[in-house]
């Protein structure tokens, strides 16, 4: 590696999601949400997709985003801590029902309101730059009940409020938004990317790309207030990123990635550029979905583009259309891939291909020429704590040296990159899973998979290694 020091001003830092970190669920006004109502175990994943039996929490079930890691009461502790590593920047997202607990009130939460204020105070009290994510798969429970979430034109209206509300109370304090967390994520797991509850028969795929266009045209609205609201402020859109491989140079296989990309692009093809590109036009005819737009939509769509492109990267995809190596998909991650030979694997099954952060860097940059920021990327895995208090995360920081490695060589390829916000830089809940022992962080927190635990913070072995990464720019990664 030809290292050289990252840009001045670079953004490091780290990512948490009020779902996955908050906890006080009901606490300060706070309306019900749609991961309130994802327990863990076996009913999960029906929740995700889509099967919800009940819009109220089932007694006896457990909800780890109740209690979360109980940030909410915490987050001076957590900052604090933050600040200690250096963190120039932090991105967190806003509980959409802790500002209007049903999502169509007249008149915020002025609770909610003050409990982000006070942490965003206490982020520039260390001259931490809060990255605020609008929406980060949490949409509130009234509005999946009254209206049907995002499958209903009513939610834009709604969101465009929340957002200004947003805006004007935080203008002083927030100059880097996001519109919606890995927007493409509606597509996979549409429950949690936009609280779509489906009955029996009905057409999924036409719901949710109707549910997208909604999503879309709200983009494009924030993007627009915000830029009125806070002329000085960045607002982007969020990809849950990751290139697809063809498994051979058989054309077809090729083809088939390319394809693969674009279901992941489509959305982002369109808060970037402007409109929606032919490939989606042709999707849509061959699978009988129609899309129904409001007069000024697509010019709405032309003005409403995002300035970055937020992005996550956990590891590579592969594809291939061959039926007997296609049959080898791993079914460990919400995007189904084959399985890549030249790749190491997570305990979860993900791969592992720090060569593929830099390639997927290239790959969005060229796409888009707009500048990137990285705002999730990390390992989970299993920690063990020591008799005497460690946290020995070698493996951890193995991964997180060779990936930025490699997010430097994309910097020296020329490509844009405001900044990195590893996720999870304390453990949190996941989200896929509702575990806590799948553990991104720099700092323990003492709670396991049932709820029990003192809450407790502990620093592991990373947390110094990512203090100094911070302190050299990048620059010293032993």
């Amino acid at each position: 590696m030809n290292m050289t020091k990252f840009p001045e001003g670079f953004l490091w830092g780290g990512a948490i999601a009020a779902n996955q970190a908050e906890g006080g669920y009901l606490e300060g006004g706070k309306g019900l949400t749609t991961v309130d109502l994802m327990p863990t175990g076996k009913r999960r994943f029906d929740v995700l997709v889509g099967k919800l039996d009940s819009f109220e929490p089932i007694a006896g079930e457990f909800y780890p985003s109740h209690e979360s890691i109980d940030f909410y009461h915490r987050y001076k502790e957590d900052i604090a801590l933050f600040a200690e590593m250096g963190f120039k920047a932090f991105r967190l997202s806003i509980s959409w029902a802790r500002i209007f607990p049903n999502g169509d009130e007249t008149e915020p939460n002025e609770a909610g309101l003050k409990f982000y204020d006070d942490v965003f105070d206490e982020c520039l009290k260390y001259g931490i730059e809060p990255v605020v994510t609008i929406a980060h798969f949490d949409v509130p429970v009234h509005l999946v009940k009254e209206y049907g979430s995002w499958r209903n034109r009513k939610l834009v209206e709604l969101f465009e409020k929340y957002a200004v509300t947003l805006f004007k109370r935080y203008k002083d304090k927030v100059k880097y938004w996001m519109t919606f967390n890995e927007i493409n994520m509606l597509l996979h797991l549409p429950f949690v990317g936009a609280g779509l509850v489906f009955k029996e028969g009905e057409n999924k795929l036409q719901i949710q790309y109707q549910a997208a266009h909604h999503q879309l045209v709200a983009s494009a609205l924030a993007v627009k207030a915000c830029h009125e609201i806070i002329p000085d402020a960045m607002i982007g859109c969020m990809l849950a990123g990751g290139a697809t491989y063809p498994y051979t140079c058989n054309p077809d296989d090729v083809y088939a990635a390319m394809e693969k990309d674009r279901e992941s692009f489509f959305l982002i093809d369109v808060q970037s550029r402007g409109q929606y590109p032919g490939y989606a036009k042709r999707f849509f005819k061959e699978n009988n979905i129609t899309i129904e737009m409001e007069a000024g939509d697509e010019e709405l769509l032309k003005t409403g583009t995002v300035d970055y492109i937020g992005f996550s990267y956990y590891g590579s995809r592969a594809t291939s259309t061959d039926p007997e190596i296609s049959s080898n998909i791993s079914k460990n991650n919400v995007f189904a891939s084959v399985e890549n030979p030249y790749l190491e694997k997570s305990e979860w099954g993900w791969p592992i291909d720090a060569k593929g952060f830099r390639y997927t860097c290239n790959q969005l940059y060229d796409r888009y020429q707009k500048p990137l920021f990285v705002v999730e990327n990390g390992l989970g895995a299993v920690d063990e704590v020591t008799p005497d208090g460690q946290i020995n995360d070698d493996y951890r920081i193995e991964y997180l040296r060779k990936h930025i490695a490699e997010m430097g060589e994309a910097i020296q390829d020329g490509v844009e990159i405001l900044g990195y916000t590893s996720w999870g830089p304390i453990d949190l809940v996941s989200a896929s899973t509702g575990e806590m022992k799948k553990r991104y962080g720099y700092i323990y927190v003492d709670r396991d998979n049932e709820g029990s635990g003192s809450l407790k913070r502990l620093k592991k072995k990373s947390f110094g290694w990512y203090k100094q990464v911070i302190a050299s720019n990048g620059e010293n990664l032993e």
